[in-house]
């Protein structure tokens, strides 16, 4: 009888799971016999290290290794980590922070603050650097920059994080550097350096930073105004600003760093709006302040002055102006109050309550974004200012468009005394520019009647609207 497939599968299936238990077999003795025969040996060396009377502890067969002559792969490679590790400690390079060569174009290109690194730019926010990323190789930003009077001797260097400069202090979590052409103690510059940060933060599911490291022309600087402060803290978050002198003489490395050097800059109108839109919101917030949803018929008039410098010269008589031609319009009130004697959320409530801001030029007016959007501006100049001051002096017509308020134009005083020296338009400038405003009574009440106007045509249209919604993320 022929055998079948399956006959001949198992015959092949039984001879070789023979041969396969043989050779374990096999294999099983033979281990077992050299360990056997190394357990023979290993006694008679103890029997011979017991019996001598050297101090010594050595097995013949297992004896311990030594790495002093040859030495083990993990050492051969911690070595080479630690070469490298030099190699790209000597790679890192420290430029100024102020670069001399952009001394004529400070503000221009990529600034003469950190002029070798190229900006970022995200869709229609401001250029900034963000540390670490792909522009930086990976490499976080690292400062040496404790100097407050020449920003030519602080200076900046890239380094990665397993090859910090020798003696550097690494910060972690989020860092905030901020280096702005003017200053952040004045209002309006101080907004101007903060907005991008704002802005940055609000993309960023509202990131919080650590710390922030101002600068100033590369200089360091350790402090804010109040005013700004404030702002900033509604708008991102606590405020600590460093000075970079408790880590010692190394440098100061950042775990993560964002820089803005350029203000606004490049951000695009409508997301300023949106930014000051949310500033708004949070200031609000912060100040436990609320819309009064219930007066959108009436028309709420508030004197923003000054005290000393561009003060009007004759406020009463001013105010007297503004508030009869107020007194014509049915629902419409009138605030006054001094700037310079006001705390910051005294400022925000009364920007909350306001649809017509009657203010002379200064950084008082830079709270007119606070005002709900639509609300109008009237604004107000020293003679000599319109030839002499260049296009700063339109900062708030800026403003107002950004944030959506109604720059309802500006008077200039005609009146005063000459410069002594018309040919010298920078000391021209300097001996108009704090001078005391006029008055002219016919044309302040006709522009009030006008914007008044406006300005209640335009509350009765939106009354019969539901009432917009600032965005305020992260509260």
């Amino acid at each position: 009888m022929t055998p079948t497939s399956h006959d001949h599968k198992s015959k092949s299936f039984n001879q070789s799971f023979s041969f396969s238990c043989h050779t374990k077999r096999s294999k099983c003795f033979i281990t077992t016999f050299f360990i056997f025969l190394l357990l023979l040996l290993q006694i008679e060396t103890l029997k011979s290290y017991f019996a001598s009377s050297s101090s010594s502890f050595s097995w013949p067969l297992f004896q311990r290794p030594s790495f002093e002559n040859d030495p083990s792969p993990c050492q051969e490679t911690a070595t080479e980590l630690n070469r490298t590790r030099a190699i790209l400690r000597g790679l890192i390079t420290f430029l100024p922070l102020k670069d001399l060569n952009f001394a004529d174009r400070p503000q221009s290109g990529h600034t003469w603050f950190m002029s070798a690194m190229n900006d970022t730019f995200e869709g229609d926010d401001s250029q900034h650097l963000y540390f670490p990323s792909e522009a930086s190789s990976r490499r976080l930003l690292c400062l040496a920059a404790r100097d407050v009077s020449d920003g030519a001797r602080n200076s900046y260097g890239l380094a990665w994080r397993e090859a910090l400069p020798p003696n550097a202090t690494l910060l972690p979590g989020l860092t905030f550097v901020s280096d702005t052409y003017y200053d952040y103690g004045n209002l309006w510059h101080g907004l101007s350096a903060v907005l991008p940060f704002a802005s940055w933060h609000g993309r960023k599911l509202c990131m919080t930073p650590e710390r922030w490291v101002l600068f100033h022309w590369g200089e360091l600087r350790t402090g804010m105004g109040d005013w700004v402060r404030n702002i900033s803290e509604a708008a991102i978050g606590k405020v600590r600003i460093e000075d970079l002198r408790e880590y010692g003489e190394g440098p100061t490395c950042f775990e993560q760093a964002v820089v803005f050097r350029h203000n606004e800059g490049a951000m695009k109108k409508m997301r300023r709006r949106e930014v000051y839109s949310m500033i708004r919101c949070k200031a609000r917030a912060y100040c436990g302040v609320h819309s009064d949803v219930g007066d959108r018929k009436r028309v709420r008039m508030s004197l923003l002055l000054r005290l000393g410098a561009r003060s009007f010269k004759n406020e009463s008589a001013v105010i007297s102006i503004f508030r009869k031609e107020c007194e014509k319009v049915e629902g419409c009130s009138v605030k006054v109050a001094w700037g310079n004697n006001m705390t910051f959320c005294d400022q925000v409530k009364m920007m909350s309550e306001t649809d017509v801001l009657i203010s002379p030029h200064g950084a008082q007016l830079t709270n007119l974004f606070l005002m709900d959007k639509n609300s109008s501006v009237m604004e107000f100049y020293p003679k000599g200012w319109k030839e002499l001051a260049g296009v700063g002096q339109y900062v708030y017509r800026w403003m107002a468009d950004w944030a959506g308020m109604r720059h309802q134009g500006a008077w200039r005083d005609p009146n005063g005394e000459d410069c002594p020296s018309p040919a010298n338009k920078l000391e021209c400038f300097t001996f108009h520019k704090d001078r005391p405003i006029d008055h002219d009574e016919a044309y302040f009440a006709e522009w009030a009647a006008k914007v008044l106007k406006e300005t209640k045509e335009f509350k009765l249209s939106e009354a019969t609207k539901s009432a917009s919604i600032d965005l305020c993320p992260c509260i």
